[in-house]
């Protein structure tokens, strides 16, 4: 049961609860937020922690702490929503390309491996140059660049499930395409697409974080961690913990969804399963 991998492995029941801990701070971030995160004080800037600031303030004044507790909302939403996109995206292409007659079949997966061929950061820089950066283009454009990821192991979970008996009882009780689809393959390959889905969400913060760092993805004055680790560059020698905070924070948050990722694919899979 995952429960007992959980008490098992002390470092997934940790990365279990930072997860939850970010998750919880995205939906009331505001609402603890010592200070208004936009606020600007000339008269506080590039200070180190104090009891006013516990973490210290940045160019503007503003409370670091409190751009922190806000800005990982943007962030968490853009990952969640583009990950639904390319999970409802590539599992559709995947199934089409194992499961559909061959030119389609064809043309799909050739698509697929050629968006495969480009680093992920490479095409989103090229699509958010033609759209104004946001939470809604950003979610849009990340969840393209990861149906590729998710159509090839919809592809592969798809092709083990078809070559099943009970898929071929499916076709001797003459049901439809989509019967077969939705009844007989998709419960069959949940489990990959889980997994997938949690690697995923990791891989889309980091992207959103690293758009946001080149100035191309939340706009400001609204905060998102990796906007506020490219804007600490210039104010390293000035307040060297300004880049730490929210450095320590996305590391730390990437880190826990990996481990939970692993976790699962070791408990999903059977082959790999611990005895």
């Amino acid at each position: 049961m995952m429960t007992s991998l959980l008490f098992r492995r002390p470092l997934v029941l940790a990365s279990l609860l930072v997860v939850l801990a970010v998750l919880a701070v995205a939906l009331v971030g505001p609402a603890i937020a010592p200070h208004d995160p936009l606020l600007i004080n000339q008269n506080a800037v590039n200070q180190t922690s104090s009891v006013a600031y516990l973490l210290g303030t940045d160019e503007f004044g503003r409370d670091i702490l409190s751009r922190l507790l806000v800005g990982i909302r943007p962030t968490i939403l853009v990952a969640v929503v583009s990950t639904v996109i390319a999970a409802i995206g590539g599992t559709a292409f995947g199934i089409i390309g194992a499961y559909s007659r061959p030119v389609p079949a064809f043309f799909v997966m050739r698509a697929v491996d050629i968006m495969l061929s480009f680093p992920a950061i490479l095409l989103a820089l090229l699509a958010v140059g033609f759209w104004r950066s946001g939470v809604v283009s950003l979610s849009v454009v990340i969840g393209i660049i990861f149906i590729p990821q998710f159509a090839r192991v919809a592809q592969s979970a798809t092709l083990q499930v078809i070559r099943q008996e009970f898929i071929e009882a499916e076709h001797a009780m003459g049901a439809s395409y989509l019967r077969v689809v939705f009844k007989a393959i998709l419960p069959n390959i949940l489990s990959p697409l889980v997994v997938q889905g949690t690697l995923t969400i990791a891989a889309a913060i980091l992207l959103e974080s690293g758009l946001s760092f080149l100035g191309l993805g939340i706009v400001p004055p609204e905060p998102s961690w990796g906007q506020m680790i490219g804007t600490a560059r210039g104010y390293l020698s000035q307040n060297p913990m300004y880049v730490v905070w929210p450095s320590v924070c996305l590391a730390f948050t990437v880190l826990a969804i990996n481990i939970l990722g692993d976790a699962l694919r070791d408990h999903l899979d059977p082959r790999l399963r611990e005895n």
